[in-house]
């Protein structure tokens, strides 16, 4: 699908979270057909945002219980964005260290998950704090 220079494109992870879908079911219509995209110089799939537009309207049309859009919203504000240290998958867990600024979080989540979202060392991920508790210590 050729597109103009003013046409934003985005990576296949991308559109899936724009379409609330999971990265494997976009990689699925890509490669079915259902959605176009464009290639880059080294062969990686883009989508013209123009693209999903049809996709978005009609998952509006639908009744809130049928719609995606319930998965596109997150209530957390306490959001921070950094780069995946470490994805340790051990059993039923895994272990994923993100880089915040000068600091880690780790995070305890499902193997299932961490293999559904493919989570590798340098992607680019957050971390939801949400928390009824919030510990502070002193510094000095």
């Amino acid at each position: 699908m050729p597109t103009s220079a003013n046409t934003p494109l985005l990576t296949p992870r991308e559109a899936a979270h724009m379409l609330g879908i999971s990265y494997p079911t976009i990689k699925q219509w890509i490669l079915n057909g259902k959605l176009a995209t464009t290639a880059t110089p080294g062969g990686h799939h883009r989508i013209a945002l123009s693209s999903l537009k049809p996709l978005l309207q009609q998952d509006a049309r639908k009744p809130a219980a049928e719609s995606r859009e319930r998965f596109r919203k997150v209530s957390g504000r306490n959001q921070l964005i950094g780069k995946i240290v470490s994805v340790r998958i051990d059993g039923l867990l895994a272990q994923v260290v993100l880089a915040v600024g000068d600091a880690e979080i780790t995070s305890i989540i499902t193997a299932d998950a961490a293999r559904d979202m493919q989570l590798k060392k340098g992607d680019t991920a957050a971390a939801l704090v949400k928390s009824t508790d919030v510990m502070i210590e002193r510094m000095d």
